[in-house]
């Protein structure tokens, strides 16, 4: 079964997918998205999410005053949440869907972005990030993503990444080892 298919539970604090257990998103990673916003928004330019979740990236990028905000979410539940954050949004554009099949789909993506972000959940199109940002990217542009790790990681072989420390307190919770540091990966192009 693909996440997509699978039922969610909604608390205030976090997510969980009730087919497999785990966490999907959860609210002490607060700090983490606040930094991945104010990296990827850097010149306040087109911003391309992957991953809505909790809303709490989305939240941080549109407080950056960006000039648009495009977000891909290919959770159906989670998608009528992201709906209802969007109204009265002039500069947010929503897709559903896979952010890997909608690439083909270049009239739905405003491209080129100044910032890309991806968090995904359960996502089986991962080998794909890095050659889709670059393609996604403008020159002078950043691109981060959900590491899941207590340590540097580039899963995707970016050339040019260096890592920022934030401290964290994660809730217990079974979806990720980290325990108390989060290194943000920043891609430079």
């Amino acid at each position: 079964m693909a996440f997509k298919d699978n039922p969610l539970e909604f608390f205030d604090n976090k997510i969980v997918d009730t087919h497999s257990g785990l966490e999907v998103m959860m609210d002490w990673e607060a700090s983490i998205m606040e930094k991945s916003a104010e990296f990827i928004c850097h010149n306040k330019g087109d911003i391309l999410e992957i991953g809505f979740g909790m809303g709490i990236c989305a939240d941080y990028i549109q407080a950056q005053g960006v000039n648009s905000h495009t977000i891909v979410e290919i959770h159906p539940t989670i998608f009528e949440k992201l709906e209802v954050w969007s109204e009265g949004k002039t500069n947010v554009r929503i897709i559903q869907g896979d952010w890997a099949s909608v690439n083909g789909l270049t009239y739905y993506l405003n491209e080129p972005y100044d910032g890309i972000f991806l968090d995904t959940f359960g996502d089986d199109s991962l080998s794909e990030f890095k050659t889709f940002a670059l393609s996604k990217i403008q020159d002078g542009g950043r691109i981060t993503y959900w590491n899941n790790n207590e340590y540097e990681y580039n899963p995707y072989s970016f050339e040019s990444v260096s890592y920022e420390q934030i401290s964290v307190s994660p809730d217990e919770n079974s979806y990720t080892p980290i325990i108390s540091n989060y290194y943000m990966p920043k891609v430079e192009v």
